[in-house]
């Protein structure tokens, strides 16, 4: 999902350059040859951004730090041009594991609260500094974040906070005109699967189309919604969830929704 947000965000917004920020060196390097081609064959017209592959570990609060020190630099290097904007922040780093929290490696599971919690409430923190009316931020939550799930315990949990505090966000900024959007898909066709299951299951069971789910959640972002889903029958499960008992809706899951992970 994170190439297809780098893809789309030039042909929707106006901006100079996009940062790609990620731990993978070789596909951000790939990722950025893309967009410099593109950019290249672009028109004199309408011009694609300039990219930008900045390979940086952002997980837990040293690798907010390390996000920090990024636009310390950069905003020290553009202060005597009058400084730079953060027209559009993307949270989409994160992974989830598979299995119930008893079976699941103890590690792991603090490492996911670190990159899908505490990196993207500091990510959001810092990158607040750079922000201006009409900016947008767009944080990747869940369908998960809508019930407590057995076999997913902590994954949900947090992507149940991704939920809560980008709403709360989004009230919070509306007087400065930022828009903060909550992203919250179903199975999406990415590797995330082969992560979750530690390569028991290869492929995500009935994923939507990433490319669309990513078009679907960034024009409710510029509409200024706080929360995007795209599919019917995602929405559907969003709205049933309210009239599930937390406690049924874990214990059915963990009873009937098993899912396959290498420990």
């Amino acid at each position: 999902m994170g190439r297809e947000f780098a893809l789309q965000i030039p042909e929707l917004v106006e901006i100079d350059e996009i940062w790609l920020l990620a731990r993978r060196k070789k596909k951000l390097d790939e990722l950025a040859a893309v967009l410099e081609a593109r950019r290249k064959a672009g028109s004199a017209e309408k011009k694609a951004p300039h990219a930008r592959a900045i390979e940086i570990d952002v997980s837990g609060r040293a690798g907010v730090m390390r996000f920090a020190t990024v636009l310390e630099c950069e905003r020290v290097l553009d202060e005597k041009f009058g400084g730079f904007e953060i027209v559009m922040l993307v949270n989409n780093a994160g992974f989830g594991t598979y299995g119930t929290f008893e079976e699941t490696d103890i590690q792991r599971e603090m490492d996911m609260i670190d990159l899908n919690c505490t990196a993207l409430v500091g990510i959001c923190g810092y990158a607040l500094s750079y922000m201006q009316y009409g900016a947008t931020i767009i944080n990747t939550a869940s369908l998960a974040a809508f019930l407590p799930l057995g076999n997913f315990a902590v994954y949900a949990a947090t992507k149940s906070f991704v939920l809560s505090f980008s709403v709360a966000l989004a009230a919070e900024l509306s007087g400065r005109g930022i828009t903060v959007c909550a992203l919250c898909p179903g199975p999406v066709s990415t590797e995330f699967a082969a992560v979750a299951s530690n390569g028991a299951r290869k492929n995500v069971l009935h994923g939507l189309s990433a490319e669309k789910v990513v078009r679907h959640g960034l024009r409710r972002a510029l509409r200024g919604k706080p929360v995007a889903i795209m599919a019917v029958k995602w929405k559907c499960k969003a709205f049933a969830s309210r009239f599930v008992g937390r406690f049924f809706g874990a214990l059915f899951t963990f009873r009937h929704c098993k899912r396959p992970c290498r420990h």
